[in-house]
């Protein structure tokens, strides 16, 4: 097996929604992300791909979305990515409860994990999601988007995802394989209480963690579940040598696949949980200057010619704006 560069961590992590209109308000007015690029899925050009990021979709930092209207609920089970947590800055939670309070949203009660305080709560259409307080260092990769959250609270790109496997042994041998470390395990708080949770940690200062729970519970996929869950590997021949170790650990990788704003390969894990190999460039401005980001419809490649009978087939939607951040 070839030596590889272990992943930094998490790239992206891709859901499913429902409405579209109602994804945009949420993600970008509600939690003050930045849509960085409104496009397709190019598997089905039908449907949008929304990406949510910081204020210069820097990698380990977009949240993702198809909103299959037609779809019908989904149910977070094993094999599946269960929580997808973000980091903000310490003290934040305050803000973000009484934030949360005044625009309607479902969150828990506040838990503590692995020493870090975090927020659960569910987005419109249930999709189990996390804030985690952790100290933002004056050198973190990350620029917050402050048109609707100050900077102060505003998100900072991912912090962790969890897994529900029914059998976690190969998985965790697969992400030492990647390049991740185990760090700890301690009781699960929230989900499955008394059970262990192990935790994994890439190098990188974004989207460093992954969570295993060990879990039968059934799942379907559908709104409010996560699709997959992409890593970094930064240059093609990081991807290469990734996807070498990855067969060579007993699994069947896709061959690269270009998604226009990376290069990708996908992987099904031994329990079912769909994994992603993304490179960092071209990244979100190699087709929209920074200050224009998400402001169109981008269709990338042979998508460009097909424009008028996609945007046909797309329901409208409006992008909220803001002048200034909430003044809360």
């Amino acid at each position: 097996m070839a030596d590889i560069t272990p992943t930094p961590g998490i790239h992206h992590v891709t859901c499913i929604a429902g409405d579209p209109q109602r994804n945009l308000d949420f993600w970008v007015e509600t939690l003050g992300l930045r849509l960085v690029k409104r496009s397709i899925n190019q598997d089905d050009t039908s449907t949008y791909h929304f990406f949510f990021a910081d204020a210069e979709g820097t990698p380990g930092t977009s949240m993702t979305f198809f909103p299959w209207s037609g779809m019908s609920r989904g149910k977070v089970g094993s094999g599946q990515v269960s929580r997808t947590a973000f980091r903000v800055p310490e003290g934040s939670l305050d803000y973000w409860e009484e934030r949360f309070d005044r625009h309607g949203v479902d969150y828990d009660d506040r838990l503590e994990r692995f020493g870090e305080p975090v927020l659960p709560f569910r987005d419109p259409d249930g999709l189990p999601v996390e804030l985690v307080e952790v100290e933002i260092p004056e050198t973190d990769p990350t620029t917050p988007w402050t048109a609707f959250v100050p900077a102060e609270h505003a998100i900072r790109g991912f912090h962790s995802v969890t897994l529900w496997l029914a059998d976690p042994t190969p998985t965790q041998d697969l992400l030492r394989t990647m390049g991740l470390d185990k760090v700890g395990t301690e009781q699960a708080a929230g989900d499955f209480p008394g059970d262990e949770r192990t935790r994994f940690a890439a190098d990188g200062p974004v989207g460093t963690y992954v969570d295993i729970l060990p879990t039968i519970e059934s799942g379907r996929q559908g709104h409010g579940t996560v699709h997959h869950v992409a890593f970094q590997t930064p240059t093609d021949a990081d991807q290469e040598a990734m996807r070498d170790a990855v067969r060579s650990a007993g699994l069947n990788p896709t061959p690269q696949i270009d998604r226009h704003w990376f290069r990708s390969v996908y992987v099904r894990e031994f329990n079912g949980v769909l994994f992603e190999l993304a490179t960092s460039g071209p990244g979100y401005t190699s087709d929209e200057p920074l200050a224009d980001l998400g402001g169109r419809l981008v269709l990338p490649g042979e998508f460009e010619s097909r424009r008028e009978r996609i945007e046909a087939g797309l329901p409208d939607v409006t992008v909220p704006q803001a002048e200034t951040p909430d003044a809360d």
